[in-house]
């Protein structure tokens, strides 16, 4: 994940309506045999230790509860060196142009030096691309739709390579607080819905009072939910050549390259400490709350296809490991 630069909310891209058909389901019975953990160093700088499976689940940070899954952070330690332990997963399998919908019901509460995120990314970052649904740092109350590309990839919102390196991207800010951290989470959480087409990818929320009837069914037909929350689309951008196999991402850092960075300018956090760093490492009690507790992650597709798992083994530059069983915190 990298900081994002903030842009309006746009008309949004018009999908061919498509029927979709359930292609993977991962909830409180299989989560953690589809999805592996990242346990090397930070790629955004991050004052955090990302934890194997087996460390997350003898720190009781990964597991099962309220019928949910569990992803927390350490709240106890003083000091931690190198960093506060988190846990990072990623999806086994990848997808392409595909509708996913995450029912969640908590993100992690608003709270300086965090920076909790939900998304998809491609191998070869960041030329397949990534999708940025759940973002904010520090105190924020919205979320930030974000989307980061290699060259050639410019719509409503911007250069989506912005800055030359794709590291900016092109972003939208919602205006909806019961999107992110707390709003959220008073709410009961909701639903998240990422339909991505050859023509627009489109980010929908629904609070939970508000889930369509059509998603809860299992049976989501995007051409009746209204416009989402923001679209990214146009001539200036061919998704399909710029987004590619997708993994799901959820993982919550501190500090770093956008909430480290920021942070001295929040007058909240500022007046805590001298440095982001300094915050997260001697107030471990103020990340209790810090946690996601997903009830499901839902992929759908339109015509049934399969998609490809990356081994555990993989030779790319992050480590996983295989999910201890029984698995719950």
């Amino acid at each position: 994940m990298f900081f994002s630069r903030l842009g309006g909310l746009v008309a949004f891209g018009v999908a061919a309506q498509a029927a979709y058909t359930i292609q993977d389901s991962y909830d409180q019975t299989n989560f953690f045999e589809g999805f592996d953990f990242f346990n090397y160093q930070d790629p955004t700088n991050g004052f955090v230790k990302y934890q194997s499976a087996v460390d997350a689940n003898s720190q009781s940070l990964a597991g099962y509860a309220n019928d949910a899954v569990y992803l927390g952070v350490d709240y106890t330690t003083m000091n931690p060196a190198g960093g506060r332990a988190s846990v990072r997963v990623s999806s086994k399998k990848t997808y392409t142009e595909n509708l996913i919908i995450a029912d969640i019901a908590h993100q992690p509460a608003a709270a300086c030096g965090t920076w909790p995120a939900f998304w998809t990314v491609g191998q070869n970052w960041p030329y397949n691309g990534e999708i940025d649904i759940i973002e904010g740092v520090n105190l924020a109350t919205n979320t930030t739709y974000t989307l980061h590309t290699g060259p050639g990839c410019t719509v409503s919102q911007g250069n989506c390579n912005a800055p030359g390196t794709g590291n900016l991207g092109c972003g939208a800010s919602s205006e909806d607080t019961q999107t992110l951290a707390d709003g959220f989470n008073e709410v009961g959480g909701g639903v998240y819905a990422l339909e991505w087409t050859s023509s627009a990818i489109n980010i929908f929320f629904f609070p939970r009072s508000g889930i369509p009837s059509d998603i809860a069914a299992g049976n989501p037909d995007p051409s009746t939910w209204g416009s989402p929350q923001t679209s990214f689309s146009g001539s200036g951008c061919d998704i399909s050549s710029h987004f590619k196999d997708h993994q799901i991402v959820f993982d919550t850092t501190f500090c770093g390259d956008w909430a480290g960075k920021v942070f001295s300018s929040d007058p909240v956090c500022g007046s805590k400490a001298a440095t982001c760093q300094e915050y997260v490492a001697s107030n471990p009690d103020a990340f209790q709350n810090s946690y996601w507790l997903i009830n499901s992650v839902k992929v759908y597709s339109e015509s049934g296809a399969s998609y490809p798992t990356i081994p555990s083994n993989s030779s790319r530059a992050e480590g996983y490991a295989a999910i201890p069983k029984p698995f719950s915190a």
